[in-house]
């Protein structure tokens, strides 16, 4: 059994620091690894990302993070990305890595996704120049995600996502903004691979479950929806979908 935690949209500043760390210290107990689902920051400067690594680097797990699109809004998600790696966090973007936790190989591919909408309402490759690039960027992180999950050789797979692969976690947000909260495309990467469990956040006012078109259990892990440190989930079980700490 592998036991994961997760939360995404912590949006971490100097006001934050010290908010989340009681409850991560618990973590050796509670959990093996903590995966983060983007929106690290606030405004994605390395004054944030120093703030973020301090309450959430130097933890007794392994700490693997995708980056949100907050994380870019200062343009220096480079230097983000760095800072966070200096902290000892994994950084993923359309990349992959393997844990080895209780003699068991746990793979984690993870990017930020991109918006875009779901079937039946979504954004084609069609048309002008800037909405052919809009979904161009869609398609490409799309398909360099479901490429880093099939690269894997593990024993349980998770995919890790800022932005949604599926609508139903988008429940309770405007219909409006579907499509800037997530696309099908990073579903369909997801469904490409025997992934066990994707998760996700940016979806503030969305709902907790849903699942692929290929049946992959999906989860919107953002700190507004869960409402929590984090929640944990368990693989390698006949109970996947049970959370089993709560913080």
């Amino acid at each position: 059994m592998i036991r994961i935690a997760a939360v995404g949209d912590v949006h971490v500043d100097k006001d934050v620091v010290g908010r989340y760390r009681p409850a991560l210290e618990q973590l050796p107990d509670r959990a093996d690894a903590l995966l983060v689902a983007g929106d690290l920051t606030r405004h994605g400067t390395v004054e944030e990302a120093g703030c973020f690594a301090k309450e959430f680097g130097g933890l007794a797990v392994p700490v693997v993070v995708v980056l949100g699109n907050h994380d870019h809004q200062s343009d220096l998600q480079d230097d983000v990305a760095k800072v966070l790696t200096d902290a000892g966090i994994t950084v993923l973007e359309c990349s992959a890595t393997v844990l080895e936790i209780k003699g068991h190989r746990l793979g984690v591919a993870g990017a930020k996704g991109f918006g875009g909408g779901f079937a039946g309402a979504c954004a084609s490759n069609f048309g002008e120049r800037e909405m052919k690039d809009f979904v161009g960027t869609t398609e490409d992180i799309s398909a360099r995600l479901g490429e880093a999950l099939r690269s894997v050789e593990c024993d349980a797979l998770v995919a890790l996502t800022h932005y949604s692969p599926v609508p139903e976690t988008l429940v309770g947000e405007p219909l409006e903004i579907y499509p800037f909260l997530g696309c099908y495309q990073l579903g369909q990467a997801i469904d490409s691979a025997p992934t066990a469990l994707a998760l996700h956040g940016h979806a503030h006012h969305g709902s907790e479950r849903g699942r692929t078109p290929g049946g992959v259990p999906v989860r919107n892990v953002a700190h507004p929806v869960i409402k929590q440190a984090y929640n944990v989930y368990q693989l390698l079980s006949d109970a996947v979908d049970m959370e089993l700490a709560h913080a």
